[in-house]
C-alpha cells in the first residue's frame, strides 16, 4: 500500500528498540521503550503560508531523524508500523 502525506505531515518509519543492555541482559518486548528515532518514507509538500506561499519541507525521504516520544499517529502498513506527524514534532536531522 502507498500513503502520501498531505501538507506538513511526514511518514516516518520507527527504529528498533535496543535488544539488550549495556551488561548484557536481554529486555523483552513488554519492557521496551518505543524508540523516538525513525526514517522518513515520504514527505508533504509542504503547508501554505499566510502570505499563500508554500513553505518547503525542511526534511525529505531518506533522512533519519529524532522525534518527540508520543508524536505522530500510528499506522501499519504491509505489516511494518509507521507513525505520520506534523513536521514540527521533528526535533532533529541525524546525520
Amino acid at each position: 500500500m502507498k500513503l502520501t502525506p498531505l501538507h506538513d505531515r511526514v511518514l516516518v518509519k520507527r527504529l528498533e528498540g535496543e535488544e539488550k543492555t549495556a551488561g548484557g541482559l536481554f529486555i523483552p518486548d513488554t519492557a521496551k521503550e518505543k524508540p523516538s528515532k525513525g526514517e522518513v518514507v515520504a514527505a508533504g509538500p509542504g503547508k501554505v503560508g499566510d502570505d499563500g506561499k508554500r513553505v518547503p519541507m525542511a526534511v525529505k525521504a531518506g533522512d533519519m531523524v529524532l522525534f518527540n516520544k508520543y508524536a505522530g499517529t500510528e499506522v501499519k502498513l504491509d505489516g511494518v508500523d509507521h507513525l505520520v506527524m506534523r513536521e514540527d514534532d521533528i526535533l532533529a536531522i541525524i546525520g
